[in-house]
């Protein structure tokens, strides 16, 4: 099977001759097949040059014509201009064009008319395709990287969802950012419609639906005190927020990930942008949860992705607990089997509860230096894991700890980013409140709570502090 391919300036009078002869052709002769492609005449000559360039044919007129062997592949056979296929369909066929110049000017304008209208429609239908907005702080971080490729493969957000991806940070950090976006781009993502740096602030946010806040504090308590490092964060906020409702779309959802302080940078957008919606802003768990059921995993000799509804509590970047009391096990091998959806609980299944006391839950300090040592793949795909489920929903009946804003569930105090186990459905989320926990859970809640709500104070009065007047 073979196709005949035209392609030619929409104002060529010669493009038109050889066009209507190939419509003639196609109508009378069952095995004759044409593919025409009309090119605006500003594009013609770089068009031509770089097929030119990828075939190695030599033609330097419009049309250019060839033949294609679907069946083959390879480039195509070229048959050349206006006189090739004429000549060609005399030779084949004993057709030839009676067409007159005065026709062939018609016609012309009239092609070129009809590709203007296309074109127009084209970019009309495009236009309407608004691309979700994106915007990444501290975008220089080796997070940002790495989460570049998964928003753009459309496993987040879907394959007809495009996407626009602004990435934020300090004007040093400029050359870094200008290497990202000309990677991303030599990368031709489908769905990236455009990618940019900025590095000015008033310009932050403009119609974003969604932020991704990156920034961390080099946090050494030897070089100066964690009250210092908290002023730091709430600082950077105080700017963010204002930014951020004033030039965010209303429904923009904030997210906070980083390796410190990631509730309070979730906690401090809040208040100081209280028209965010509060249940838009949420802080990353999921690298400590998969930090913690890899190492489980590992004890018990079994697939990571097996280990499922390990609960991560309180404060994400500083004091948290993982919680292994409704943790399952699915494919593991035991005595008992079951289909694919059979678990059994995990405490069930480590019988060493002295490892679970004194090497796991006691032994936070190793799982925060795996966190911490991250060199940005595994927050990247907790961050990407975490918007796929809030656009498509997490799986059914599965723990997902995230930091909210506590409204007082599970006897936490309202008005601080606590993480805990909820479920995204239909765009949305909820706590998962039916959970039950025991007293002595309950214990350490009400110590991580007390930690964050100092920490949220301190965060105030340094701010007050410097800002006395703002304050009142």
């Amino acid at each position: 099977a073979a196709v005949a391919m035209f392609t030619g300036k929409a104002n060529c009078p010669y493009y038109a001759k050889a066009e209507l002869l190939a419509d003639y052709l196609q109508t009378n002769l069952p095995n004759f097949r044409v593919h025409k492609i009309t090119q605006h005449p500003d594009k013609w000559e770089q068009w031509l040059h770089d097929i030119r360039e990828t075939n190695g044919w030599e033609h330097s007129q419009s049309p250019i014509i060839w033949r294609e062997l679907l069946d083959r592949g390879g480039k195509g056979q070229l048959l050349g201009g206006l006189d090739d296929f004429l000549e060609y369909a005399q030779q084949y066929y004993g057709i030839t064009s009676m067409m007159l110049s005065e026709e062939m000017l018609d016609i012309a304008e009239e092609n070129l008319q009809a590709h203007l209208e296309i074109v127009k429609e084209d970019e009309e239908i495009k236009s309407l395709i608004k691309p979700m907005q994106i915007w990444i702080t501290s975008a220089s971080v080796p997070i940002c990287y790495h989460l570049i490729p998964l928003l753009a493969n459309g496993e987040v957000f879907g394959m007809s969802t495009e996407i626009s991806i602004h990435l934020l940070d300090a004007d040093q950090f400029k050359e870094i950012l200008c290497s990202i976006v000309m990677e991303a781009e030599d990368m031709a993502f489908p769905l990236l419609r455009s990618i940019s740096e900025h590095t000015e602030l008033d310009q932050a946010f403009i119609d974003a639906d969604i932020i991704i806040v990156l920034d961390d504090v080099l946090l050494n308590l030897e070089v100066q005190s964690l009250e210092n490092y908290i002023r730091e964060v709430s600082e950077i906020c105080q700017v963010y927020a204002p930014l951020i409702e004033k030039n965010a779309k209303s429904e923009v959802k904030v997210i906070s990930s980083g390796k410190t302080f990631a509730n309070l940078k979730a906690t401090m957008l809040r208040t100081y942008g209280p028209s965010i919606r509060p249940e838009n802003i949420i802080a990353i768990a999921t690298s400590w949860e998969s930090a913690a059921k890899a190492t489980l995993a590992r004890k018990l000799s079994m697939n990571t992705a097996g280990v499922k509804d390990v609960i991560v509590w309180g404060n994400i970047t500083g004091s948290n607990y993982i919680d292994l009391s409704h943790a399952k096990l699915y494919g593991y091998d035991c005595a008992i089997w079951g289909p694919a959806n059979f678990q059994r609980p995990l405490l069930n299944m480590i019988y060493d509860s002295e490892w679970i006391h004194s090497e796991f839950l006691s032994a936070q300090s190793t799982l925060r230096s795996r966190v911490s040592r991250c060199t940005g793949m595994l927050p990247a795909h907790a961050v990407a894991t975490v918007l796929r489920y809030w656009y498509h929903g997490s799986p059914s009946e599965e723990i997902i700890s995230v930091g909210i804003l506590s409204e007082g569930q599970f006897c936490i105090p309202e008005g601080i980013i606590f993480s805990m186990p909820v479920r995204f459905q239909n765009g949305n989320w909820e706590v998962m409140t039916e959970l039950e926990i025991d007293e002595t859970t309950q214990k350490v809640l009400e110590r991580l709570s007390h930690e964050l709500v100092q920490e949220k104070l301190v965060a105030l009065k340094e701010i007050n502090e410097m800002h006395p007047y703002e304050a009142e």
